[in-house]
């Protein structure tokens, strides 16, 4: 039986353009694509013929031989277009979604997301709980001034790449199957630059760096990450770019560590003060704080005051502060003074009981535990 003419197959005029004979082809391959009629055998017919219209249509050398000499300008036998379904799903569809994919013609076939970009940002904890603004330098890439993008010489353009006619993309024969693979002159693009420009190196892009503002939520933590959209690498062939992740770092603090939402402090007391109370001045990210210390207060006990940490990056409920005391032995004792704790020493003793329990406590242990 002979063959459709191919204009009749894609119901499109011999004078149609490019565009035309792709969204005639595009139609009809949604409409007859066999993953969308499983077994229907017309449809599938009417799926190769369309293919198969479009592939001789879409080729501009191929074109002009059916235009001369009809069906036996392009017999397969003479290295024409393919006959039957070569292919799966992707194949068929490369041309249709290649503007959203990269797949199809007119060099779009290596179309890349471009990579994300991550950014270590060192604050102070006062930045970290109050919030902040940063300003930063990132690596970015712009188009080349001298060339104006094209990669080419100033005064030369671009060529079309000789081996895939600038389609981005060969056609390799291996028995009975066709494979379409990126081109491995021009790497898909489709053009090749015989005098590339000196600055850019015929990449059409130069390195640079830009700066960018950076908002620092109050509350963030350690290890956080912001997300700036569209802030990395620029994508391939017309992708979109990456993102950059701005990953937060905490400096280490003279006075407090963070636990979370809660800071934690040590304060020195005098034995005086933890023996017979008293009342101690203690900092916090807002000033300076009163602290009421009972008497008989041991070393090591936290005091934890209310409210007094760091707000909570999403539930803004502030943490609390603790303080640890400890007591500090006192040096550079003057005689009077070593005379007057060795006074104190020997008035205590006699009822070691009472004013030391929990040296008599651990002694007790000690004693159980070597059974005397």
């Amino acid at each position: 039986m002979s063959k459709r003419d191919y204009y009749e197959v894609l119901g499109v005029n011999r004078d149609a353009g490019d565009d035309e004979i792709k969204k005639a082809y595009r139609k009809l391959a949604m409409k007859f694509h066999p993953d969308r009629n499983p077994d229907n055998k017309d449809a599938e017919e009417k799926f190769k013929e369309a293919k198969e219209a479009y592939e001789m249509l879409s080729d501009p050398q191929k074109k002009a031989a059916y235009d001369r000499y009809g069906h036996a300008g392009v017999d397969p036998s003479m290295g024409g277009g393919g006959q039957g379904f070569e292919g799966g799903f992707a194949d068929a569809f490369g041309d249709i979604f290649g503007d959203l994919f990269g797949g199809g013609r007119g060099g779009r076939s290596n179309v890349y997301r471009g990579a994300d970009l991550r950014y270590n940002l060192e604050i102070t904890l006062e930045e970290a709980a109050r919030g902040a603004e940063k300003t930063i330098r990132i690596p970015t890439v712009e188009e080349c001034g001298t060339c104006h993008g094209s990669g080419a010489k100033p005064g030369t353009q671009p060529k079309t790449c000789p081996t895939c006619n600038g389609h981005g993309q060969v056609r390799v024969q291996q028995g009975f199957f066709s494979i379409q693979q990126t081109c491995p002159k021009c790497h898909g693009s489709g053009k090749i630059i015989p005098d590339p420009c000196r600055d850019c190196g015929g990449a059409g892009r130069v390195k640079k760096h830009k700066t960018l503002e950076v908002k620092i939520p109050a509350g963030i933590d350690e290890g956080m990450r912001l997300r700036h959209g569209g802030h990395g690498e620029p994508g391939v062939n017309g992708g979109p770019p990456g993102d950059l992740y701005v990953e937060i770092h905490i400096r280490k603090h003279a006075v407090f560590e963070r636990d979370h939402d809660d800071l934690h402090c040590e304060m020195p007391i005098s034995i005086t003060t933890a023996a017979l109370g008293g009342e101690i001045e203690i900092p916090t990210l807002e000033g300076m704080a009163r602290l009421k210390i009972p008497a008989e207060t041991q070393s090591g006990k936290a005091f934890r005051l209310r409210g007094k940490g760091i707000k909570n990056v999403r539930s803004h409920v502030h943490g609390d502060l603790l303080c640890h005391v400890v007591v500090e032995t006192p040096v550079n004792l003057t005689d009077r003074q070593k005379e007057l704790l060795r006074e104190f020493e020997e008035s205590a003793s006699g009822n070691a009981d009472r004013h030391n329990p929990k040296a008599k406590g651990w002694m007790d242990k000690v004693r159980d535990f070597f059974g005397t």
